[in-house]
Formats: C-alpha cells, sequence, structure tokens
C-alpha cells in the first residue's frame, strides 16, 4: 500500500492539539503542548527530535501510559473515531495489546525474564482472543516466522536472557504484531543495536505494516532510520512539532531551521573530513516555557516576531510548518 493511497482511507488515528502536563512543587512542565496529526491504514509515521523534546511522552499519551502527576490536560486522541483520552482504564487495557500495541526501547524491561517466550506469546494471544492454547502457540510461531526468526520452536521454548538483544527484540516485535493490531507505537526499538541488525528489523517492521495494514508510530532521533523507513515525518521540539511532511520532501528540503540543523549534524549528510553543523545553545526547559518560538534562542534567522508564538502555515503542499521564517528553496542551496 502507497502512501498516496493510505491517505485516502479514514485514519487511524488522529491527534488533535494534545496536552499533557506534569504538575510538580517547581511548577508545571509542558511535556506535550499541543500537538496535532493523524496515520493512516499502512503508514508509518517517524516522530523525531532530541532527547527530552516529548516524544516518547506523546506515545505514552496515546495509549493512556502517564502517571501521576502528569496528566492529559486538552486535546483528543482519536483511534478509528474513537476518543481514547476518556476512556476508563479497564476500556484502554481491551484495546493494548490487541488493537493498539506498543514497543519499548529495552526489551529486556518488556520481557518478563522467569517466563519462556511461548508463554508469554501464549499469554497475549488468549488475553485477547477465545483461543486454545495449541492455536495460541502456533500464531506465536507464525509471529517469530515473520520476524525471520530462524528455529522458532526452539525460540520459542527459550528465555529472554538465552536470546541476543536483537533476537529479544524481533520477539517484542512479534509480540506487539501477533494480534495484528491497527496501530503500533515503536519507541526507539532499535537504538541499542548495531547497524544490520537494525536494518533487517526495520524491514521487517515495514513489511508487517504494508502486509496488515497496520498503522505505525516510529518514535527515533535517527534520521537515518526515518528516511529508510517512514512516509511522512514529524519534528518535535520542546513539547511541539515544527514541521511535518512527505519524509523524502522534508528530508531533502526542510523548511524549519531546527530541520535543517538536525540534518546538518547527520554524519552521512557531511563529506568526510568537514566538521558537522551544531545547533548552538541548549533545549529550552518546559516548565512554564516563556510565549514565543521555542527555538528562537537557537536560531540564527530569529526575529522580533519571533516572540510571538509561530502559527502553522504550509508555504508548499502537504507540507505544516510552525514558523514565522521558514526556509524558501533558494535557501536550501
Amino acid at each position: 500500500m502507497t502512501a498516496e493511497a493510505a491517505t485516502a482511507k479514514q485514519p487511524t488515528l488522529e491527534v488533535v492539539d494534545l496536552k499533557t502536563h506534569f504538575f510538580t512543587k517547581g511548577g508545571v512542565v509542558k511535556a506535550v503542548d499541543g500537538v496535532s496529526f493523524s496515520i493512516a491504514p499502512g503508514e508509518v509515521l517517524g516522530l523525531v527530535g532530541e532527547s527530552g523534546c516529548g516524544k516518547s511522552m506523546t506515545g505514552f499519551s496515546i495509549i493512556g501510559l502517564i502517571d501521576p502527576p502528569g496528566r492529559i490536560v486538552s486535546g483528543a486522541v482519536r483511534f478509528k473515531g474513537r476518543d481514547l483520552a476518556g476512556l476508563a482504564e479497564e476500556e484502554l487495557r481491551m484495546l493494548r495489546g490487541n488493537r493498539i500495541s506498543m514497543i519499548f526501547q529495552d526489551p529486556m524491561m518488556t520481557l518478563n525474564p522467569v517466563l519462556r517466550i511461548d508463554t508469554q506469546m501464549i499469554e497475549t494471544i488468549q488475553a485477547h482472543r477465545d483461543c486454545s492454547r495449541s492455536v495460541a502457540l502456533g500464531l506465536a510461531r507464525n509471529g517469530l516466522v515473520q520476524m525471520g526468526i530462524s528455529s522458532p520452536e526452539r525460540r520459542l521454548r527459550c528465555y529472554p536472557h538465552e536470546l541476543s538483544g536483537g533476537m529479544r527484540q524481533r520477539v517484542a516485535i512479534a509480540i506487539a504484531f501477533v494480534n495484528e493490531p491497527d496501530l503500533v507505537i515503536a519507541d526507539e526499538p532499535t537504538t541499542a543495536l548495531d547497524v544490520t541488525i537494525q536494518a533487517q528489523i526495520l524491514h521487517e517492521a515495514q513489511q508487517l505494516c504494508r502486509t496488515k495494514g497496520t498503522a505505525m508510530i516510529w518514535i527515533t532521533h535517527d534520521l537515518a532510520v526515518v528516511s529508510s523507513l517512514a512516509d511522512r515525518v514529524a519534528v518535535m521540539y520542546a513539547g511541539t512539532l515544527v514541521e511535518q511532511g512527505n519524509a523524502r520532501d522534508l528530508i531533502r528540503a526542510p523548511l524549519h531551521p531546527y530541520t535543517k540543523g538536525l540534518l546538518g549534524s547527520v554524519p552521512s549528510a557531511n563529506r568526510p573530513g568537514e566538521r558537522l553543523t551544531q545547533i548552538p545553545g541548549m533545549t529550552p526547559s518546559l516548565l512554564d516555557p516563556k510565549p514565543g518560538c521555542r527555538f528562537r534562542m537557537r536560531c540564527a534567522r530569529a526575529a522580533p516576531e519571533c516572540n510571538t508564538s509561530p502559527v502553522i502555515s504550509m508555504p508548499v503542499p502537504q507540507r505544516e510548518v510552525r514558523c514565522w521564517r521558514p526556509l524558501s528553496a533558494d535557501q536550501l542551496v
């Protein structure tokens, strides 16, 4: 399924002006502050940005995993037209692992170390399906095969510590896909893996989305991963989305100065021996942030109007940018 065909269908997920704040003794931390995007069936959205920009909190907010003192203060999270933000915990539990799955960064933290892989996969299946253990075991085996795991019967009898890091992550992804969910949220699941294993997992995850029609949000700080995996990219900075659009077009011609800075810091985008482009300064505190563009203190294009919060514009078709002075084509050379 192409991205163009996917967007013609009803979105699997619509996030509208989502705000997730943490109410601490020091003040209100606006971890997610007015984020909006949608994702269609079979589409992969790359959610990128520096550490601490709110990517993971956006994913946790969607699936309802925000603990006190944090809470969703406003906005809507519509999953196939149903607003998740107002659902009771029991209703969310029926969706998690069934219609919506999440892949976490460290599989050793999500896989139970004292249970065999087959036990964990069978429990996941039987929690949401009325089927026998033998049927669930067959589905578990098929899930491992889809992830390219050799000798699946032997792997099912293993404990997590008996598998390599790459194999454990494949198992975690297989568990996420085993119930054929409509949406998968992947929170930097390949960060700790070597590039060869990473490329294999990316390809297999992408193929599962294409064949199953599953929508996927891939949360990462690695633009190289996004360029080879995502159909669209949403760039996040200091709790807000600053740019989003088609992955190929956005990476080839970024419009927001922050996006350009991120791309300039990628080694593969520079010639050997050349110094990497560094974004000056530090990310601003999300504790009661001041009005205005949150990137203005680090931006070479900052102007007086940047002291006012920028609105979202569309300087080119199918591209949204939150900036008073977006880059133009002649400035991208």
